[in-house]
């Protein structure tokens, strides 16, 4: 794809690195025995990152499958060149049905009413309707309970219309593989798959590891895992941080749009939750708000990155700009900046870093998050 440093209509821009990402991918195929497969989750946009792009990469890397979300992000990914095998981690409405068979999507399917009209719709077609069977094992979230997979199996593999191309569940507590919780799900799963196969039903690729689970607990790879946040180089949990060493593929950038000396005792921002303590600061705009994913509450807490410097966002973030302060002091003497200035939100700079982990204490959450609202609005670059 063409390589370009900056937007051309606004200063503010996310960064994607496709080196790192490339090395994120391989680092999880290294996980994999001969005959495992690798499926890249590349929901809500790739975590930000932008599906089709990242996918593209992915697919070069070799991944074997995909995992969305929604049906409309499967639809994006076929429409953008993609032709491996493609997953919807739910299952949609049935007014959804003929979307998938059009665009060969397999959906998750928990219940008898979508799966015989899915097999209807596909044998009216003149195809076969693959999908993933969802089982749900203790995280109360989707699929058949693992006691019932039995009857499941029977009230519906009858149809011709459909086959059985998977069977998975999720972990609630991948982060604690030694934890009780965990295993009882990985007992309920592994019981559930015996069961069908026992009584003559094809499961198909059998997988249910997420990121942390693939690094933290690998007897459980079965046939596939699926590799989600750890491939944008952001860890899941603090346990694999040190056992699994991740390349951050993302960072956010902007340039300064305005600068100002206000008097001391000047307010900044909406409700002048700052005021100037003294007579030099410059205070600096940047285009980038909580519209942009800089959520309103890291307000007057955060930092961001100056010529390698840390210096303080003041004053409450906007919609669509924020402000930053650079305070002259006799310890650090950091130059002033001017219009155009280069300011990093999430990244390096010189020495200097904010991570995506940082600011998601900040915020009371979780890197997955901030992550994907920085890929909403802002335009991605990729270098």
């Amino acid at each position: 794809m063409p390589l370009r440093k900056e937007p051309a209509t606004r200063w503010a821009w996310v960064e994607i690195d496709q080196g790192a990402l490339r090395r994120n991918v391989r680092a999880f195929k290294n996980l994999l025995g001969p005959r495992q497969r690798l499926c890249c989750v590349v929901k809500a946009d790739a975590y930000g990152h932008g599906a089709v792009p990242c996918a593209k990469i992915m697919h070069a890397t070799g991944t074997d499958m995909f995992a969305v979300a929604t049906v409309n992000e499967g639809v994006e990914l076929r429409e953008g060149g993609i032709t491996e095998p493609i997953v919807v981690l739910s299952e949609p409405p049935l007014t959804a049905i003929d979307t998938l068979l059009e665009h060969r999507l397999m959906p998750s399917i928990y219940t008898s009413e979508f799966a015989l009209a899915y097999g209807e719709r596909a044998v009216s077609l003149g195809v076969v309707g693959k999908y993933h069977m969802a089982i749900e094992t203790g995280m109360n979230r989707i699929g058949v309970h693992y006691a019932d997979v039995i009857d499941f199996r029977r009230s519906i593999d009858f149809h011709r219309g459909i086959e059985c191309d998977g069977v998975f569940t999720h972990f609630a507590t991948a982060d604690e593989s030694n934890g009780w919780d965990y295993k009882l799900q990985r007992k309920r799963f592994d019981e559930a798959v015996a069961a069908m196969r026992d009584a003559g039903f094809e499961c198909g690729i059998v997988h249910c590891d997420n990121t942390a689970a693939s690094i933290l607990d690998r007897s459980t790879h079965y046939d596939m895992i699926r590799a989600g946040i750890g491939l944008y180089g952001l860890q899941p949990c603090e346990a694999t941080r040190p056992v699994f060493p991740l390349e951050p593929v993302m960072s956010v950038r902007a340039r300064v749009t305005r600068t100002a000396h206000p008097a001391m005792g000047e307010g900044v921002g909406y409700g002048f939750t700052y005021r100037v303590p003294r007579a030099r600061v410059q205070i600096c705009t940047i285009p980038v708000g909580y519209a942009d994913g800089l959520a309103r509450t890291l307000s007057n807490r955060m930092d961001v990155l100056y010529r390698g410097v840390r210096v303080p966002q003041v004053g409450n973030i906007c919609m669509d700009q924020c402000m930053v302060a650079i305070t002259q002091t006799s310890r650090e003497q950091v130059p002033e900046a001017e219009m155009g200035d280069l300011v990093t939100i999430i990244g390096r700079d010189g020495d200097a870093e904010i991570t995506m982990d940082e600011m998601a204490r900040l915020r009371g959450t979780i890197n997955y998050e901030v992550a994907c609202g920085f890929g909403m609005r802002l335009e991605k670059i990729y270098t």
